[in-house]
């Protein structure tokens, strides 16, 4: 920065039109949570979950000095709003930056890492559904059905739309997910440390091949899906949607779809033909 020169104003997202005091604003404090500061540059960088978050997070605890070693990356997982920003850190940010997923390819990791392998994200599906839930028979297209009631679209963060997490109205940078190296380069250049892919950490490291590919899995149940996935076999993305799953996604995450075609374009989309006109 030029001494003597004002930072760029940063317009926050969920404050403009509103007369919540900023303390009691639950939209931004969500999105502040999420909103991490390299303190020794004064840089954003906003960590979405599914969107290559713990690479995000295992970096900036590198970059910021809580950890000495890329070996100890789990120590992110207890420390996620360690660095979360303070209205000064946000006010002041020399750069901003974060990584947008097509909403199509998010929900589909969400149900396969979460969902098939049977992690805390199920059961706390379990629980919100009074128990009324048989894991055993869930499926896709059945997983899809309840993430996006309005009741259940943000209950977990891990399917929670995208744009709830944005605690700027822009961004100086924004990154699809296909262009990690890109955003590995940035992050590099800007806080003068090295970025970890945590994809190739020893511990992530996992080699699948795809389930019977080309056939549809929207009802393949995780009875099967499950079993699948521990001998390394889950279905490719696009085999888990059909025209009516596709178009409940795009009606749910409109908002996200058009935040994505916006700010990175169609690259990366799972179905290039889902654009939308729905709320921004």
């Amino acid at each position: 920065m030029v001494h003597g020169l004002a930072p760029p104003l940063r317009l926050l997202r969920h404050t403009p039109g509103t007369l919540t005091g900023l303390a009691l604003n639950a939209n931004h404090r969500f999105a502040t949570t999420y909103a991490l500061v390299h303190y020794a540059s004064g840089a954003i960088f906003t960590f979405i979950p599914k969107n290559a978050c713990t690479s995000l997070r295992v970096s900036l605890a590198l970059a910021n000095g809580a950890i000495a070693d890329k070996k100890d990356w789990a120590w992110v997982h207890n420390n996620n709003g360690t660095f979360s920003a303070g209205l000064p850190d946000l006010a002041r940010a020399t750069s901003t930056a974060v990584i947008l997923r097509c909403p199509f390819a998010r929900i589909a990791s969400t149900f396969l890492d979460k969902i098939v392998t049977r992690r805390e994200e199920l059961w706390r599906l379990h629980n919100l559904l009074a128990d009324r839930l048989d894991p055993d028979r869930l499926t896709f297209r059945s997983f899809v059905e309840l993430v996006t009631r309005p009741d259940l679209l943000r209950a977990d963060v891990h399917w929670r739309p995208q744009a709830d997490f944005l605690i700027y109205a822009g961004y100086d940078t924004v990154f699809g997910m296909r262009d990690m190296a890109g955003f590995a380069t940035h992050f590099e250049s800007i806080t003068g440390r090295v970025f970890v892919d945590a994809r190739e950490l020893p511990e992530n490291a996992r080699v699948t091949v795809p389930l019977a590919p080309g056939v549809s899995h929207a009802d393949t149940p995780l009875s099967v899906l499950t079993p699948e996935k521990s001998q390394g076999r889950v279905p490719d993305a696009k085999d888990l949607y059909d025209d009516a799953l596709v178009a409940r996604v795009r009606q749910a995450y409109a908002t996200d779809l058009n935040l994505y075609l916006k700010w990175v374009g169609r690259a990366g989309l799972l179905f290039d033909d889902a654009a939308t006109e729905g709320p921004r």
